[in-house]
């Protein structure tokens, strides 16, 4: 795609004869009004990943004191490719369903045209990872680099397709504005199942615990998914399976699909190297360190399922100016959100790595670099959001770029660290800084690149994060002198309480506001 101009849709649209549609939709057609959805589909995100923290600790702490770090270094390094073959299998429709409604609403808007559509979607995902999930558990080396599984372990790949239709459903939930969904599939059902089964399946097959509890979670998920779906979409009306139509589906998604890909690989690449560099404690250890880390990246997936039908819409209107500021605005918010949850879990570092088992606090500093990549990162992943509208290839050599620039500086660093007899520890860490580098350099290409397609500045900076962070830093640091239980419990809420604060008063101003508001203007925006 060459340009603005090329891309966009308009999932806004107006049909009194359906009475779903005005709930379906959380915009009311203005700038004004996608702000409004934006924030209020961060917000019910935000209340999901409070839920999906509040889930994901008890896991850590079960898999790092019940199983072990080997035992968890394992699980990763076949997690990395069972994951990543499933994103590759959703053939783009991740991101790229919001645009194929959005074109086929121009010729048919009708509920059963977009049925149809997402049908299609479904169908292709569903033979592709399907032909994978055989072929990895008759070769399950990729999965297992060390060759140490049961066959119990091999039984992991069925999460690739269910993983692959739930990403879709919830794309094309997310389409008509229903993030609760989103929210109750992947924080609260997905975590909380897999750490209460990891816990039950101990006392069963200690052995293959973690990989099938993963699998129960990931089916759990798939049911909570599709439960609305069914209601919304229903099943297709005078509708076949077609293998014309699901090839030209798959040659317009393949690039999106390998951005995707490449985008969730770049949180990957680390661990899977690392892997083949390191013995599977270091890795379990860095795993850890990466779920830790992982939790603020989720503050960036709470605005993506209602950014991309905001911007298809002003790309139709060729509204440009907006889709910039918009961008803008959500990447500030979710950097000063980050910042402020990465200090919170990094300045007590230690003391965070320690609740999951003495063994894992040799992570600590894999953990601070980590947790400022997902900072950086930021810009990369709004900016992003619109180029995959409006420069589909450009957006995906650059993402290849950035991800074989991670593997050479990966490398490199593994080298260096064996060379001069540094301990294991230090190849996780070295991993984490590949990881940054990489994504901010990154997140300056996309930024300068959306900028000049829309002819608009493309920058979340502001200068009131350095004033919040400081603070924030000097009272976490005191923290550090109590003991280890005061340490969390006192210091991370005095930690996001300063930082909290000072950005309140510094960096918010009334149009960033709202995210915290339930109206806009005093009119009461349309439930979600």
């Amino acid at each position: 795609m060459g340009g603005p101009a090329e891309a966009g849709g308009n999932p806004d649209r107006s049909d009194p004869d359906r009475k779903d549609k005005a709930a379906s939709r959380g915009s009311d057609g203005t700038e004004q009004g996608d702000i409004a959805a934006l924030a209020k589909g961060g917000r019910t995100n935000f209340f999901g990943f409070l839920l999906r923290l509040a889930a994901r600790i008890p896991f850590l702490f079960i898999a790092g004191r019940l199983y072990g770090a080997e035992a968890l270094g394992r699980f990763a390094s076949a997690l990395v490719v069972v994951e990543l073959v499933a994103m590759l299998c959703t053939m783009g429709e991740k991101r790229g369903l919001a645009q194929r409604l959005s074109d086929g609403a121009e010729t048919d808007e009708s509920d059963a045209a977009q049925t149809r559509l997402v049908f299609d979607g479904l169908s292709v995902a569903f033979l592709v990872s399907s032909g994978a999930a055989l072929f990895l558990y008759l070769v399950p080396a990729p999965m297992f680099p060390s060759g140490d599984y049961t066959t119990l372990d091999r039984l992991i790949v069925l999460a690739i397709p269910a993983l692959a239709l739930t990403e879709i459903a919830l794309a094309a939930q997310a389409y008509r504005y229903d993030i609760a969904t989103t929210v109750r599939a992947r924080a609260i059902v997905e975590p909380w199942t897999i750490s209460i089964m990891a816990g039950l399946l101990f006392l069963v097959v200690p052995e293959s615990g973690l990989a099938l509890a993963y699998l129960a979670s990931i089916y759990a998920a798939a049911i909570t998914a599709f439960w609305p779906f069914r209601n919304s979409y229903g099943l297709p009306r005078d509708w076949t399976p077609s293998f014309s139509r699901m090839w030209r589906l798959a040659v317009r998604g393949a690039p999106l699909a390998s951005a995707d890909a490449i985008e969730w690989g770049t949180r990957r690449l680390d661990l899977f190297i690392l892997g083949l560099f390191a013995a599977p404690a270091a890795v379990g250890v860095y795993y850890v360190a990466q779920q830790v880390a992982s939790l603020p990246q989720k503050l960036k997936t709470s605005f993506e399922p209602i950014l991309g039908p905001v911007i298809t819409r002003n790309l139709r209107e060729k509204n440009y100016g907006a889709i910039a500021r918009q961008v803008c605005q959500v990447g500030f918010w979710i950097v000063a959100a980050q910042a402020g949850i990465a200090l919170a879990l990094g300045v007590p570092g230690e003391a965070v790595m320690g609740l999951v088992g003495p063994n894992f606090v040799g992570g600590t500093g894999a953990l601070a670099f980590l947790l400022a990549a997902e900072v950086v990162a930021a810009t990369a992943v709004v900016s992003e959001a619109a180029l995959i509208y409006v420069a589909r290839l450009r957006n995906l050599w650059v993402s290849v770029g950035a991800i074989a620039f991670q593997a050479v500086l990966t490398v490199a660093v593994m080298l260096a660290v064996e060379s001069f007899g540094y301990p294991e520890t230090w190849k996780a860490a070295g991993a984490a800084i590949a990881l940054m580098v990489t994504l901010g350099a990154m997140s300056l290409v996309k930024a300068i690149m959306l900028g000049r397609i829309l002819g608009h500045r493309v920058n979340n900076w502001r200068w009131a994060l350095v004033y919040a962070v400081a603070p924030a830093v000097l009272v976490g640091y005191g923290a550090t002198f109590l003991p280890e239980w005061a340490e969390l419990l006192f210091g991370i809420p005095a930690i996001l309480f300063v930082y909290g604060a000072i950005i309140w008063r510094r960096g918010f101003g009334p149009e960033d506001r709202v995210l915290f508001r339930r109206n806009l203007g005093g009119s009461e925006t349309t439930p979600a």
